[in-house]
């Protein structure tokens, strides 16, 4: 694995930018859109112009597919629209990294192209009721296809001394929850580039989208949920792939090994045997990225503002 990075945006990705020249119409509110494109679709005038009548001051398009021969016209047809083009593999987590850094808004709103985009997404009066506190992140209530609900409210807990994520579709307003659902949120984009990002290095969905949430945690930020914020999906509800990895061990050394002394954060020495025995790893690839990991929270150690224990044993109290 690559190693773990320290610096928002810190991956350079060769891409193409189209657009944005033009400011868009209708501005109503300090908040940019990102829409991540995982292929064409004949509804796409249709999302640009929603995302108009709402009043936000950027949209940014995300194309996951470089090889989408319509975006040119697209580009011509939505001057205001920026395109950006990844020109190589690239993680959801890095798209939305690229996207946040191009925005300049207060507020940036993570959208898929799988949401219905048949009725207004964000209104200016809730917008500016969701981000006058200066929440890091507001997770909106989401349905599937014929509105029926679904999990997207998560919490943690400890069960025989490992991590459980627990979820439920039963939900109410202001909630904390631990981690956004499928990434879809409005972020702070200041706090987002504060907090590092995602980390590009995590090639799991799953394991990358709760590491930075988890991440924003233990760095003193909040993720809380709405009701009043519902969005729909149009396609098949994404199931979470939540299987142990290399991917979960970075997670692991990132988020739950650190302790919190006093003022800081620091993985001790100890956690060693521990973390080689549950990691499938051998023992000089265990060594390395054990103290691999060492070396980035020592660097980090005064971002921390409570550990993984704390957090669990506090859920919803601070």
């Amino acid at each position: 694995m690559n190693p773990i990075p320290l610096i928002f945006n810190e991956h350079f990705i060769s891409m193409t930018v189209l657009g944005g020249k033009e400011s868009v119409p209708n501005i109503k509110m300090n908040i940019s859109a990102i829409i991540i494109n995982k292929g064409w679709s004949s509804f796409r005038s249709k999302m640009i112009e929603n995302l108009m009548r709402c009043g936000f001051a950027e949209i940014i398009s995300i194309e996951a597919d470089s090889e989408n021969y319509s975006i040119e016209d697209f580009s011509r047809k939505f001057p205001f629209v920026k395109v950006i083009i990844p020109q190589e593999n690239t993680t959801e987590g890095d798209l939305i990294n690229i996207g946040v850094g191009e925005a300049s808004s207060e507020y940036v709103l993570v959208l898929r192209d799988s949401i219905d985009f048949s009725k207004d997404i964000l209104t200016p009066t809730l917008a500016s009721k969701l981000t006058e506190s200066g929440t890091f992140c507001i997770t909106p209530r989401l349905l599937g296809r014929d509105n029926f609900s679904f999990p997207v409210l998560f919490s943690p807990s400890i069960r025989k001394a490992s991590l459980n994520v627990i979820s439920t579709s039963v939900v109410s307003d202001g909630s904390p929850n631990l981690f956004p659902f499928d990434y879809i949120g409005l972020y702070h984009r200041k706090k987002f580039i504060d907090l590092g990002g995602y980390d590009y290095t995590i090639l799991s969905d799953y394991w990358q989208n709760l590491d930075f949430a988890f991440r924003s945690w233990l760095w003193g930020e909040k993720i809380t949920f709405s009701t009043a914020f519902s969005l729909s999906y149009c396609n098949e509800v994404p199931v979470l792939e939540t299987g142990a990895s290399q991917f979960s061990n970075r997670f692991y050394l990132k988020n739950l090994v650190p302790r919190f002394y006093q003022d800081h954060g620091a993985i001790p020495k100890s956690s060693f045997f521990a973390f080689w025995g549950s990691s499938s790893c051998g023992f000089f690839e265990a060594k390395a990225r054990f103290q691999e990991a060492r070396e980035w929270v020592r660097e980090n150690k005064f971002r921390f503002k409570r550990d993984a224990l704390d957090l669990v044993e506090n859920w919803g109290n601070k």
